[in-house]
């Protein structure tokens, strides 16, 4: 699927957080990219958006990025979710991984992460 047919939907709690990849995003081709401002609203505009591919933080208020990944699989097994972090410990890594997370991206991150990324998970979205 190329770019700019991808759903995307981006949680982060922190509104510079979201623009910064939202823009990146964007200048990568991607047209519809959709925020969440929590891990329960990540939750519901999943449901209700079936987005391609979620970019998700992990610390977040209402429920932590790691709940709301829980919550998103349990939905869609199938589902592409990469948890972003600042903290990028090895526990949140492990946890995030065993949990479902297809990747982990360690802030702050390069438009090439974002960009290689968007390339090996549009690969497998049809």
């Amino acid at each position: 699927m190329k770019l700019k047919d991808l759903k995307i939907l981006i949680a982060d709690d922190s509104l510079l957080a979201r623009k910064k990849l939202k823009d990146c995003l964007i200048g990568l081709g991607c047209q519809d990219v959709l925020e969440a401002v929590d891990g329960q609203a990540a939750v519901d505009i999943f449901k209700s958006e079936l987005p391609d591919i979620v970019f998700m933080d992990i610390v977040m208020p209402v429920k932590t990025g790691l709940e709301a990944l829980d919550d998103i699989i349990k939905y869609n097994p199938s589902s592409k979710v990469v948890m972003l972090s600042s903290t990028g410990t090895k526990a949140n890594i492990t946890s995030a991984i065993k949990s479902g997370a297809c990747e982990f991206l360690i802030k702050p991150f390069t438009t090439n992460q974002v960009q290689d990324i968007l390339t090996k998970l549009s690969e497998g979205v049809e």
